[in-house]
């Protein structure tokens, strides 16, 4: 059984106005600096409740800077909550920043395993996906190159193959990937609609309202790291719509 429980989550960045401070500053003024920079907390997410278990699929919509991807990387485990509880239990695959984290040096082949074992793999499960991911990236003996001398597509395409070569209980999805050339991005599509139909729980952002709509059962409206509305997919994509159309004023014009 997969499950998401979260009860009144808060998170809180804590940061400082200046981000750099000279040597020269700091030996002549290293007791001041705190009171001359002080910390700025930033709250990203506000009181948030939810719960998940088998079955689920959560849409989350809403403004740039609501919030939306901040909660996928608490759920991921990126970010720890400031307070309140957090329980995922279950096996995560998060499909955000895929094509981070790549070792530059390395081949294709080292970072496959890299990334594997950093999504819970072990020598022995590898073995039996390797040459499947291998085969999935369309890469070919680039696979024996380092990462460094690839393009930009090439490095997502073999980070989409990795990511998605596991079996996850609980997806973590972030906005639609677009991977490589159209006919990588037709494979690409057919795996995400079977991890999504194999998942047990999944959470998705996107600001494509239709693809909540019909892939989502319920819907989080985030606004200024809250929950603003949550309930059926309809209904809140529909509010959601309603709230961002030009309001008209007494008469008929659209408000300035």
């Amino acid at each position: 059984m997969a499950k998401i429980e979260l009860k009144n989550l808060s998170l809180t960045f804590a940061l400082r106005k200046a981000t750099r401070i000279s040597l020269k500053e700091f030996l002549l003024n290293g007791m001041f600096l705190k009171s001359r920079n002080p910390l700025i907390r930033v709250p990203a997410l506000v009181d948030l409740n939810l719960s998940a278990t088998d079955g689920d699929r959560i849409g989350v919509i809403g403004h740039n800077g609501a919030g939306k991807s901040t909660l996928l990387k608490t759920l991921a485990g990126i970010y720890p909550p400031s307070s309140g509880q957090l329980t995922v239990e279950g096996k995560i695959c998060s499909l955000f920043d895929i094509s981070l984290g790549f070792e530059s040096d390395a081949t294709g082949r080292e970072n496959i395993r890299y990334r594997a074992f950093l999504q819970g793999e072990t020598p022995r499960t590898l073995r039996a996906k390797q040459q499947e991911i291998e085969e999935f990236s369309d890469l070919g003996e680039f696979l024996d190159t380092p990462v460094r001398y690839y393009s930009a597509g090439m490095l997502v395409r073999l980070a989409f193959s990795v990511a998605t070569a596991v079996e996850p209980e609980v997806l973590l999805i972030d906005e639609v990937l677009s991977v490589g050339d159209l006919a990588f991005q037709i494979k690409a599509k057919e795996r995400m609609k079977q991890m999504m139909a194999n998942a047990r729980v999944m959470v998705m952002v996107s600001h494509d309202l239709n693809s909540i709509g019909g892939m989502c059962d319920r819907v989080l409206w985030m606004e200024q790291g809250r929950v603003r509305m949550a309930g059926p997919a309809d209904k809140v994509v529909r509010a959601y719509q309603d709230s961002v159309k030009p309001q008209k004023s007494a008469g008929g014009a659209a408000a300035a």
